[in-house]
């Protein structure tokens, strides 16, 4: 199986080291080189600004749904001319009364070109299929809920 290999760092850039003043900015790096800052949400005291665990989570399962899909798509030889999701992350309370993401909700809206456009049942049927073998979404607890667009 394939591993997948992340480096993230933090180091103290703030005389003190009190919970709410803290600077929770701190980087993903990838081993593909690219790099992501990150922070806490705005809730947990980090930057707005920058990408919090609980959107990283959000946007790896999405993106994981996209390419599961276009994988599909493009085996059942549908022409894919864009996808975009507008994906939600809810935080809740898992069964030992510990905060987690509960739910993401998926809102994928597919343009197909003009020659190859599935029907509805066919549309639906791959955007299931595409959230059953999704890896992320096989890893998670979390309740994944697809609504097409």
């Amino acid at each position: 199986m394939a591993e997948h290999n992340v480096t993230v760092t933090w180091q103290r850039s703030t005389p003190d080291f009190d919970y709410k003043t803290f600077d929770r900015t701190h980087t993903w790096r990838f081993s593909g080189g690219q790099i992501v800052k990150g922070s806490a949400a705005p809730a947990y005291y980090g930057n707005p600004e920058l990408a919090s665990p609980e959107a990283g989570l959000v946007a790896v399962l999405s993106s994981c749904q996209m390419l599961t899909f276009l994988a599909i798509a493009a085996l059942k030889r549908f022409v894919v001319d864009s996808y975009e999701d507008h994906a939600e992350g809810t935080l809740g309370k898992n069964a030992r009364g510990k905060t987690m993401v509960s739910q993401i909700v998926l809102r994928p809206k597919v343009v197909f070109g003009a020659e190859s456009v599935p029907d509805s049942d066919t549309l639906q049927s791959m955007h299931h299929k595409a959230k059953y073998n999704c890896f992320i979404a096989n890893s998670l607890l979390t309740e994944v809920i697809l609504e097409p667009r």
